[in-house]
């Protein structure tokens, strides 16, 4: 058996070496960790309670808002409208009749973009666009965002959350954005409506259209609506 005899030196090097890689090793993991997003998005509210929410993106369909107003007001319902940042640019006056109005206003990004293909940074730096016009219109910090394209990756989850935003998804999707026909929407709501449900819709014509039957359908069939943030304030107290 061969026996190998090290120097002081040789061992004092090879203790260096090793303390080094255990540190790189150490911060690595940290900035893994840092990264990694706690935040989860919310799809739905509390499944135990018979409320829902009606969820509305805007980036457009401005022509079509003051009809859905006077129908939300018609029916004595409060809606989430989560406004995109080039929007309230362009239509601040919009923005100011919606939360008079009693509306939740959320925030949508500013500029649109697909969040997946952007940085942490990027993500940052579009919520916070967006919060600053949204905040200098209406004096009020939104709380809730829903992302583009529904997209939910590591970068845009984590910039939320360091934003402070609730993560809001849908359960019910109408697809309205296809411009499908009025009945079409309405049996897409109505066929997959369910306690604690946020059902995603867009301001466009055949929406307008569908709305005063989604909202009578669904109040007979016993269902309360509310904001999305209420939707989650009950999840809350749920957990």
């Amino acid at each position: 058996m061969r026996i190998f005899y090290f120097g002081k030196r040789t061992i004092l090097k090879a203790l260096m070496l090793l303390a080094i890689i255990t540190v790189v090793i150490s911060l690595a993991w940290v900035g893994l960790r840092e990264d990694k997003p706690v935040l989860a998005p919310v799809y739905q509210g509390n499944d135990q309670e018979k409320k829902i929410a009606l969820a509305c993106n805007v980036f457009w369909g401005e022509e079509y808002i003051p009809k859905m107003l006077e129908t939300l007001a018609e029916h004595k319902v409060k809606v989430t409208f989560f406004a995109g940042g080039t929007w309230v640019e362009d239509f601040p006056e919009i923005l100011k009749r919606m939360d008079a109005a009693g509306h939740e206003i959320g925030t949508h990004g500013y500029s649109h973009p697909h969040p997946d293909q952007l940085s942490k940074s990027g993500n940052l730096r579009d919520m916070h666009k967006a919060e600053k016009l949204i905040y200098e219109t209406i004096n009020k910090k939104p709380t809730l965002y829903a992302p583009p394209y529904g997209e939910r990756g590591p970068a845009v989850l984590k910039a939320a959350e360091e934003m402070g935003y609730t993560f809001v998804l849908w359960s019910v999707d109408t697809i309205d954005w296809q411009r499908p026909s009025p009945d079409v929407i309405v049996r897409r709501v109505l066929g997959k409506a369910h306690n604690g449900a946020i059902v995603l819709m867009h301001p466009t014509a055949p929406t307008v259209a569908a709305l005063p039957q989604i909202i009578s359908h669904l109040q007979r069939q016993g269902y309360q609506f509310v904001t999305v943030g209420e939707l989650i304030e009950n999840l809350e107290k749920k957990e």
